[in-house]
């Protein structure tokens, strides 16, 4: 067959869903199937693009559909510069400058992208089906969440094709949408995804919550938990576990490092911890992708610590993949509290790849995944810190 996935980029930063579609495609290749990814919005930040990026270029690229929801004078503009605007170097440098992909600022967006060709940005999803219809035919398109159902029906027109989509997180991400536009978005992903043929949750957990909100039918939903590609993370050596500190135990995080990933209720708990005589040597290791202003709150957390605790936390933004590999084999545990109803969290797997356990909060996904792969422990959620330092310690 014949498989193409439209997948969100930021431009700046890995993100959970662009490495889960990255992983998609390669399994698909592996498969006998031809598959590709094209990069929406922002560049892709991929941790193997050579070897999944068909070098598409960025569809309905950002710069141009903010332009065009601000004034029609854009959405007249000539071809030349739409094209221009979607250079791949000059999204990234607009990414780096401003927190484009913040569901604080994309309400009255959202609501326009998800108008499709009713809406103000109609220009560019014209555009993105031009290109389609120059490639190759597709048995199946493939919509990385649902925010991009509005293109369902559009691409079943023009193609002829079965549209399917997964459903990863999006209800934290419209939930966060300031009103009228949350409710607004709501409505309008139900309508539309009366034109998408499959639906593909990455959790029972959110299947459930996905199938309510959008008033899916069962028939239409199929659970496909995520995957990763194992082959750079499973120690040589031994499938045991053995952290390569020496001088105390390690307790590690890989996420954003964000507050809602629960990093830090983490830096909270492990103050907490660290303070008892039997964990003097305990280190914190805080891995993920960050944006400056992601840095600066860390940063403020961390000086609310104690000197002598400080020094025992190491934070390692934005790193590559052999970094992230080689950092991995530190920890003695992982635990990334997210606040919200995680979907899923491809960290879990990425750490059980490795021989590291896990703690994690009882809720969202977590029972599901810890329960599939009894990579870890659960603890109650919310905790108060010292319930979380607990279950560190257990």
């Amino acid at each position: 067959m014949r498989i193409v996935l439209l997948t969100p980029g930021t431009g700046n930063f890995h993100c959970g869903s662009c490495l889960h579609d990255e992983a998609l495609v390669k399994a698909l290749r592996r498969a006998g199937h031809q598959a590709s990814i094209v990069g929406l919005y922002l560049p892709l930040v991929l941790e193997d693009p050579l070897d999944t990026d068909p070098a598409t270029g960025v569809q309905l690229g950002g710069i141009n559909l903010y332009l065009q929801h601000k004034s029609a004078i854009f959405r007249r503009m000539p071809g030349y510069i739409t094209r221009l605007l979607d250079k791949p170097a000059l999204l990234r440098r607009a990414a780096n400058r401003a927190d484009m992909t913040s569901a604080r600022e994309l309400g009255r967006m959202t609501v326009e992208m998800l108008r499709g060709e009713h809406g103000k940005t109609a220009r560019e999803l014209h555009r993105l089906l031009d290109f389609l219809r120059a490639s190759p035919p597709p048995d199946v398109v493939l919509l990385n969440n649902a925010l991009l159902l509005s293109l369902a029906g559009p691409i079943r027109q023009a193609l002829g094709c079965a549209v399917a989509c997964t459903l990863q997180g999006e209800d934290t991400f419209v939930d966060s949408l300031p009103e009228p536009w949350r409710d607004e978005a709501w409505a309008m992903m139900s309508t539309a995804a009366e034109a998408a043929d499959l639906f593909l949750p990455v959790s029972a957990y959110h299947a459930g919550i996905m199938r309510d909100r959008l008033s899916l039918p069962a028939t239409k939903i199929r659970v496909v938990r995520n995957g990763i590609d194992v082959d750079h993370l499973i120690p040589e050596a031994s499938t045991d576990h053995v952290p390569a500190a020496a001088d105390g135990p390690v307790i590690g995080y890989l996420a954003r490092l964000i507050p809602g990933k629960g990093v830090v209720t983490l830096i909270q708990a492990f103050h907490t911890l660290a303070v008892r005589p039997e964990f003097a040597t305990a280190r914190l290791l805080l891995v993920g992708t960050a944006s400056p202003r992601d840095l600066l709150r860390v940063s403020d957390h961390l000086r609310a610590l104690p000197e002598p605790i400080r020094q025992r936390v190491t934070v390692a933004p934005n790193v590559t993949r052999d970094e992230k590999v080689r950092l991995l084999g530190q920890m003695s545990l992982l635990s990334v509290p997210a606040m919200y109803g995680e979907s899923f969290g491809l960290y879990l797997l990425e750490a059980g790849a490795m021989g590291v356990p896990v703690v994690q909060p009882r809720h969202a996904a977590f029972p599901e995944v810890i329960g599939a792969t009894g990579g870890g422990i659960l603890y109650d959620a919310p905790p108060d810190e010292a319930g979380h330092a607990a279950a560190l310690a257990e």
